[in-house]
């Protein structure tokens, strides 16, 4: 099961168009044939309930393990196979002319048997218009404002020059800094001042070249001179933290990966298909032999017990738009 605020979704009128947005979903879903893409079931109302029918997936989502068991970041060898079946969904997406537009931890789920599978797509936006596929779009979804650390800034920015797949790429590099920090990049910061930061690019890196502090909840500045498009209120820590926690170290590849993909140009930044073939993933895949469970065992010693009961559907009411129970909302969608 997965839940939805519906105020998310709502347009100007209301909620009316919530079931059709759904229906619309479940049926992108279908269109597409890829083992890293979830497929959803079916949606139908009762009343006024909207149900909304999945495959279950019995560890959730990678935003959900970040809480539950990996408040301090995961693993690196962990977020590569994670980015690796999630970008290899994405690469499908904008290899048929689709932008996804909501990449991020919440959107990237895990089955009992540790496949991988690329998930929210109800923001997805096509590139095909008239029979071609257009170079840019200019369309900016109706987002709640909760996404906006992830989105990218030629998106952010409005102007005649638009966005496209491009966009997707600078989101999984905030994602790939969200699973390794436990914190997503301006997380803490006013929406206002994180939109000019984003657009403004100062030309450094988020990170340090080689470690950071497992209880740091906001990313150090590095020297690498890379335009990252990250502000400068996330290298902020205290010696006290520095003093008190470990250093967490991660590979050159893996700093590299997310300088790739926070490029503050479009252009400069590598394609779904071209970060699949990164070093980074190789590296990965040689040191964890491909086996996504063996590097979740917090989250397996706990399945049974642990884990949150999440039933086989998901309900929402269409008279009052609002989540009937939102303490419960382990997916975000």
């Amino acid at each position: 099961m997965f839940r939805r605020p519906l105020e998310s979704l709502a347009s100007k009128n209301g909620c009316l168009t919530f079931e059709g947005i759904m229906e619309n979903e479940v049926t992108l879903s279908h269109a597409f044939r890829h083992p890293n893409i979830m497929t959803l079931w079916a949606v139908f109302t009762t009343g006024s309930w909207l149900w909304v029918i999945s495959p279950f997936m019995a560890y959730s989502s990678a935003g959900h393990l970040l809480r539950t068991y990996f408040p301090d970041g995961m693993s690196e060898a962990l977020i590569g196979n994670i980015l690796f079946g999630a970008v290899s969904g994405l690469s499908y997406m904008h290899h048929h002319g689709y932008i996804h537009r909501s990449i991020k931890a919440s959107h990237i789920l895990i089955s009992g048997d540790g496949l991988v599978y690329l998930s929210g797509l109800n923001h997805l936006y096509s590139l095909i218009s008239s029979g071609q596929r257009l170079k840019a779009v200019y369309d900016f979804p109706q987002f709640s404002t909760s996404v906006l650390p992830w989105l990218s800034p030629e998106l952010l920015r409005q102007d005649i020059y638009g966005y496209n797949v491009k966009s997707d790429i600078y989101s999984v590099g905030i994602t790939a800094c969200e699973l390794a920090n436990g914190r997503v990049p301006f997380q803490d910061m006013p929406r206002t001042q994180m939109l000019l930061q984003k657009l403004k690019g100062p030309p450094y890196c988020p990170w340090s070249v080689n470690t950071f502090p497992r209880s740091e909840s906001r990313m150090k500045n590095s020297r690498s001179g890379i335009d990252s498009g990250i502000g400068e209120s996330m290298t902020h820590t205290t010696a006290s933290e520095r003093l008190q926690t470990p250093p967490k170290t991660f590979s050159p590849a893996f700093h590299n990966l997310i300088e790739l993909c926070l490029q503050q140009d479009p252009e400069k930044r590598p394609s779904a298909r071209g970060l699949l073939s990164h070093a980074f993933f190789k590296q990965v895949k040689e040191q964890s032999k491909g086996s996504l469970l063996s590097l979740l065992s917090p989250a397996i010693q706990h399945t049974q017990s642990q884990i949150p009961v999440v039933h086989s559907s998901a309900a929402w009411s269409k008279s009052k738009c609002i989540l009937t129970d939102e303490k419960e909302r382990y997916w975000e969608f």
